[in-house]
Parts: C-alpha cells; sequence; structure tokens
C-alpha cells in the first residue's frame, strides 16, 4: 500500500511489490526417485506467485489479453501464461464430467495449415467439459476412456455434424444414444443442391442473366437463398415468375423451403413422415443434384428426424466455437495449443475464481 502525498489519508493498493521468502526443506522422495521441494500452503507447486496473485491473474485472463494482464501486474507473459496453466490444472476436476447425458461435439481450426482442436460440451449447461488437439477419432475416443463405462452408458443425446470421424466413434462408443445431424448442415446441403439446379438451367439470355441485368440476376440469387418467410411483395413475385420461365429452378426452391419445414412448421411426431414424404418428391423429380441430396439424407435419416424429435442441434458447439474465436483475437493467438486449451477451459469451462478482495 502506498500513501498519496497532498490527499488526505488517501491509500493506493497494489503499488508495491512484495516479496515473500522461506526456507523450504528439499525432500528425498522413495517413490518417484526425485528430490522434490516441500509444499506450503500459500503457493501451488511449482509457482513463484502466491495461490492469490495466481486467482488474480486467472481472474483477469477471463476478462482481459495476457499481455494487459502482465502489464498491469508487472510480470512476465510467460509468467502469466504458466499461472493460468496452474489454475486450470488445479480446477480442471474429473467430476465436470458427472451428469452429463446430452452433448453435442465439434472442431475449431486454431491455426493455419488444417490444425484443429476437438470440442466436447454439455449441451444443457453449454460448458466445455472437454479439448483435445487434432481432429481425429483417437482424440474423440480419448474423451470416452476419460468419461468410463459408467458414464458412457449415461449418454442418452448427442449432436454433431455429417463428419466421418466424429459419427462412427460416436455409433460405436454409445450405441444407446440418439445421434442427432445438425440441421444446419442439412440445409446447407439443400442450398447447395438448388445453386447447382440454378447453375444447370441458366436463363434465356446468353450471359445467362435473366435481363441482362446483373443487378436482377444477384437479386434473383438472393431470393432463392432466402427463406421464404422473409420475402417480400417484390422478391416473392421475383420468385414467382420462374414458376413460368423456369419451372425447375422454381421446383428446386420449393422443394428447399419444404425441407425447411421440417425444422419450422412440422410437429416433432410427423417428422419421420414429412421426411420420407420429401424423400419421395425428389425421388420423382428430375433434378440430379436433388436426387444427390436426397440419397445423402436418406443415409442419415434416423439422425435428422433425432434432431427434430429432441430439438437439439450444433447451435450451442457454433456459440462456443465464436467465443474461442474471441478468445484468440484477444490474446492476439497463442504460443501452443496447450496454451490456448488451458485459456477455453479457464473462460467455458465453468471456473469460478474469488477474488482476494472478495474473501
Amino acid at each position: 500500500m502506498t500513501w498519496l502525498p497532498g490527499a488526505g489519508d488517501t491509500w493506493i493498493s497494489g503499488a508495491t511489490k512484495v516479496w515473500l521468502e522461506a526456507s523450504l526443506a528439499r525432500v528425498a522422495c522413495p517413490a518417484c526417485a526425485k528430490v522434490r521441494t516441500e509444499r506450503v500452503p500459500w503457493a501451488r507447486p511449482g509457482a513463484r506467485f502466491t495461490q492469490d496473485l495466481e486467482n488474480l491473474i486467472g481472474w483477469l485472463a477471463q476478462r482481459m489479453d495476457k499481455t494487459s494482464v502482465s502489464k498491469l501486474l508487472r510480470c512476465s507473459w510467460a509468467a502469466v501464461d504458466r499461472a493460468v496453466g496452474r489454475v486450470v490444472a488445479e480446477h480442471l476436476h474429473d467430476s465436470r464430467l458427472d451428469g452429463l447425458y446430452r452433448i453435442c461435439v465439434d472442431e475449431i481450426s486454431y491455426k493455419r495449415g488444417h490444425w484443429y482442436l476437438t470440442v466436447v460440451a454439455d449441451h444443457d449447461t453449454g460448458r466445455v467439459v472437454w479439448v483435445r488437439k487434432d481432429r481425429t477419432k483417437e482424440a474423440f475416443e480419448e474423451f470416452f476412456t476419460a468419461l468410463g463405462p459408467e458414464r458412457t452408458s449415461a449418454i442418452e443425446a448427442i449432436s454433431s455434424d455429417a463428419s466421418s470421424i466424429y459419427l462412427p466413434v460416436a455409433k460405436e462408443q454409445i450405441p444407446q444414444a440418439k445421434i442427432c445431424l445438425d440441421p444446419f448442415h442439412v440445409i446447407t446441403w439443400a442450398n447447395e443442391a438448388m445453386d447447382a439446379t440454378y447453375a444447370a438451367n441458366p436463363g434465356p439470355t446468353p450471359t445467362g442473366q435473366d435481363s441482362g441485368n446483373r443487378g436482377q440476376w444477384q437479386k434473383l440469387r438472393t431470393s432463392l437463398r432466402m427463406g421464404a418467410e422473409r420475402l417480400d411483395d417484390d422478391r416473392r413475385a421475383t420468385v414467382n415468375r420462374l414458376r413460368r420461365e423456369r419451372y425447375r429452378v422454381f421446383r428446386a426452391w420449393e422443394l428447399k423451403e419444404k425441407l425447411r419445414d421440417l425444422y419450422r412448421t412440422i410437429e416433432p411426431d410427423h417428422a419421420a413422415a414429412h421426411l420420407r414424404s420429401w424423400l419421395t418428391s425428389v425421388r420423382r423429380s428430375k433434378l440430379p443434384a436433388y436426387k444427390h441430396l436426397a440419397r445423402r439424407l436418406d443415409r442419415h435419416f434416423q439422425e435428422i428426424v433425432n434432431a427434430v424429435e429432441l430439438g437439439l442441434s450444433n447451435s450451442r458447439a457454433e456459440g462456443i466455437n465464436a467465443k474461442i474465436r474471441v478468445i484468440q483475437r484477444r490474446g492476439y493467438g497463442h504460443a501452443n495449443p496447450d496454451s490456448l486449451i488451458a485459456m477455453i477451459h479457464l473462460c467455458l469451462g465453468g471456473i469460478s475464481l474469488p477474488l482476494p478482495t472478495q474473501r
């Protein structure tokens, strides 16, 4: 504490460094055949900061970048990074895996060149419960190994995209759980099929633009990709003209909207019947891109129906990925994936750190 001259009895805390000195015994451990330093009640093993200071570092790191933390507390960036790692290691209990019954899994890139992290989160609390480097089957299988047989058998549902990495592992490790295919990816496939149909059926002008006007052509494409409920009168009239001039494109848009109804207006009990009806309509159409889409959706029929019946999507995982991007930008990158993983657990793993002033 420092006294501020000329301001009466005003004191400023945190303006002076405090050094604690203690003589620590070095003990030869017969179990590991190493010499270890005795533990002290005010600091974590291997730390050169007190627990209170490291908790303060962790609390600040949850809210600001490490460079600003190091400048505020007058220590190095590396010291802040190590302190965060120790705080996370202490609070990352195995109990975080208890009570899981609905989970979501997704990947996120942390570096250019296809470097990924596998992230598993709890659907109900939104907490990140597992992060591992790489987007591989082995990385996802490690989650179920840590979960153990009893907790694995309690999983009732999992949401994911149609990844060839995560889905086979989920089917093998949790056969009792309902796998839910993310609706966003299903509609993205439908939009891609509609774009392919649009490209295969150009307009009447030599340039492929409906009226020779690029602005109107772009407006038409925007209208086709837009949901029917969002079309204004002008755009709806533009889409309706396709019924007379380019029926195959109009039919593609109509099928896309009928598939969207599966997630918007259809009762969950009728989801399977609606999807079967949609697949029948597509097979009767003469749209090659949609027939390919129908085969794709038929392979994931039950996963799509499960998502509608349970109301699960990967929006929770996508929201977590957006927060991880904020952590990356706020930190101006991270020295290694372990540093980023520690920050993900610190900020998104439900770790609550008390301030020394709150005791």
